[in-house]
């Protein structure tokens, strides 16, 4: 089978196209033949050898994928041959709260992940696909759809009438877009392309901020409701106090991405006080959240918004593409 591994060591120059055995599931395992994959910002981080885990080499990246079985393991329940599947982003979290070691059991770092012909996957940590959906739009869920699901619906606790506030037009936040208006919430989405945020209000966001031309996005979203219910949070330590500041008293933001860096320096904690705001985390959701989710997405019929999609030969100009950061909106998705 054909796969793409780092090789000798980190760096997107030692990604190689490689020939492997097949694999054979054992006692509780599926043999996935993989259709899709779509990149995230963290499998820069992992192939940029940036993120603090250990992977062995030869190594296979990224985490998120979808397939069909094609053959299963003694001892077997969960599923058959031929069902369309997703891997779980973390193999062994099924339920209940994030824990520790949860981490440790991640496709695409530190486990190998998807970006091959065929994966074998422990039953647990797969789940069904909704039927309306291709491997393309499927390959999108396991990180970005479950992330945005998780915070807002899952522990945000997210209702009709509430206001989101959204950064940028990535996958997590197109995703928080799209379940937000399905709960009946309105969403302010933010961006420096005034073309992504008028694909933004096709989409039927309600306000749109462009923080280049304001940069105290924070006030805008102030004047424009009093104070936000919810902040999903992609920049990390360049808009942590800016999205608390956002907030109505009692709000919630979720930390879901560090695309500004993960350190803050000298940070007045007294506007977390003074709102009595819940800073949340994120581990993305564990299984249970993602096959609730799934049923969701069938029943109204939601469509992952998509930017394009590359052939895995290509996958160095999808990476590329991502790492420029401003020129895509959505997913990025590479065929298997």
């Amino acid at each position: 089978m054909k796969a793409i591994q780092l090789t000798n060591g980190f760096g997107f120059e030692e990604l190689t196209m490689t020939e492997l055995d097949k694999p054979t599931p054992g006692p509780k395992e599926v043999l996935i033949c993989m259709r899709a994959a779509s990149l995230n910002y963290r499998d820069l981080v992992v192939l940029g050898g940036l993120m603090p885990i250990e992977v062995k080499f030869p190594f296979i990246p990224l985490s998120d994928g979808a397939g069909e079985i094609v053959a299963i393991g003694q001892g077997v329940t969960r599923f058959q041959v031929g069902q369309r599947v997703a891997g779980n982003f973390q193999q062994r979290f099924i339920g209940g709260n994030p824990r520790p070691g949860v981490l440790e059991e991640s496709l695409g770092g530190p486990l190998n992940g998807v970006a091959a012909e065929y994966v074998v996957l422990h039953e647990d940590g797969v789940v069904p696909i909704p039927d309306h959906l291709t491997y393309e739009e499927a390959s999108t869920l396991p990180i970005a759809a479950l992330t945005a699901w998780s915070m807002l619906i899952e522990y945000g606790g997210l209702q009709a009438g509430d206001t989101v506030l959204l950064q940028g037009t990535g996958g997590v936040s197109i995703f928080g877009l799209q379940f937000s208006l399905m709960t009946g919430a309105r969403v302010i989405i933010t961006s420096s392309s005034n073309d992504k945020l008028e694909r933004a209000k096709a989409l039927g966001a309600w306000q749109t901020i462009n923080y280049s031309e304001v940069p105290d996005w924070d006030k805008a979203a102030l004047e424009l409701t009093g104070g936000v219910d919810h902040v999903l949070d992609v920049g990390g330590a360049a808009t942590m106090g800016k999205s608390i500041n956002a907030l109505r008293t009692g709000g919630t933001v979720s930390m879901v991405g560090f695309l500004s860096g993960l350190t803050i320096s000298e940070y007045d904690v007294s506007s977390i006080l003074h709102k009595a705001a819940t800073v949340r985390g994120s581990q993305v959701g564990n299984r249970d959240h993602f096959e609730k989710m799934n049923r969701a997405i069938a029943h109204h019929r939601l469509h992952p918004v998509i930017d394009r999609v590359f052939p895995l030969e290509r996958i160095g100009e999808a990476i590329a593409l991502l790492a420029e950061g401003k020129q895509y909106f959505g997913k990025i998705v590479v065929q298997i």
